[in-house]
């Protein structure tokens, strides 16, 4: 298989289980730091040049950028006399809507006929409400093998003593901005992933420039990262004029399904639910069983908790609550 480029090992962690005909605001955050991704993929690949202390554009990118399509719908709307690399990032990623979903749409295409990503009904679309509507709901599934081999490459090489390359560098830096630390990093491990972005800072002339930039907007990361007011704040090392906030980026929600039996077992009630979730495409796999089971669903990892909603009938089923690591 070709090597993916930046860009897209970035893409299929941000669109994975993202709704795909839905501009939500978790989905507008996750479009805005992919168009970032393909400006540090250009950097990355020598694109820009110094002129006059300003990083300008190559002009043979221009002109080969239709060789990797997507690229060329970040580039082309900008304006390229721009000074420096955060001027870059935060211009392509303050596109307009309308860019931003032809730039989706350009990228996801190619990624499905690669095989690496598709379109599956949602996981919402399992949650009773929605299931006894009718009600059908599209998403993005990335690659389960693929998916698993990007995130586990970012985790250990930050993670473990050794050269940090320069693609995992922006790779953290995409993922703070998107608020996905959480997503693939424990509590624990965030405080060792701070000394290390740190260190980088220090150390690393792409990690000086880059990580004093921030692109993500206060008003949506308001809306869908702080409803529960969920945050850790990682001591900033004195003096480095840096902040370590890593935000929480809420992109899997709440699923309740009903189950067959209203006091059913924990066997019988995790069949009923892999039955419905299976009966939808979905990829199930039990981690854990017991009393509350810990299973993935494509790539996400949840609890099935034992619920019931009271109406004029009670309803007894299963709430699955995606987990973070601990």
């Amino acid at each position: 298989m070709t090597e993916l480029t930046l860009t897209q090992k970035f893409t299929l962690i941000a669109l994975n289980a993202q709704r795909s005909l839905e501009m939500t605001n978790a989905k507008k955050v996750s479009l805005r730091c992919m168009a970032a991704a393909v400006i540090l993929e250009v950097y990355l690949d020598s694109g820009f040049a110094q002129d006059n202390n300003k990083l300008v554009l190559k002009k043979d990118v221009l002109n080969q950028s239709h060789t990797i399509r997507y690229r060329e719908t970040i580039i082309q709307p900008l304006n390229h006399t721009i000074g420096d690399l955060s001027g870059w990032l935060k211009q392509a990623s303050l596109l307009s809507k309308r860019k931003l979903i032809k730039f989706e749409h350009v990228i996801s295409e190619s990624l499905k006929e690669m095989s690496l990503l598709e379109e599956i009904p949602h996981i919402l679309g399992c949650d009773l409400y929605f299931h006894s509507s009718g009600v059908e709901i599209k998403g993005y599934r990335s690659h389960i093998q693929e998916y698993t081999t990007i995130t586990e490459h970012i985790r250990a090489e930050i993670l473990e003593d050794g050269t940090v390359t320069d693609e995992t560098i922006c790779m953290l830096w995409l993922l703070r901005e998107s608020g996905c630390m959480h997503d693939f990093f424990s509590r624990n491990e965030l405080e060792q992933l701070s000394t290390r972005m740190y260190q980088l800072y220090q150390a690393n002339p792409l990690a000086k420039a880059l990580y004093r930039i921030r692109i993500h907007r206060g008003i949506e990361l308001a809306i869908k990262q702080f409803l529960r007011m969920k945050k850790v704040a990682v001591k900033t090392p004195v003096g480095s004029g840096l902040n370590f906030l890593f935000p929480i980026l809420e992109r899997s929600q709440s699923v309740f399904i009903d189950t067959e039996a209203m006091f059913s077992n924990s066997r019988t009630r995790l069949h009923d639910v892999r039955m419905r979730l299976e009966s939808k495409g979905h990829a199930v796999k039990v981690l854990g069983d017991g009393t509350i089971p810990t299973i993935k669903i494509d790539n996400i990892i949840y609890e099935a908790i034992p619920h019931a909603t009271y109406g004029r009938v009670p309803i007894h089923g299963v709430r699955l609550l995606p987990i973070h690591p601990s």
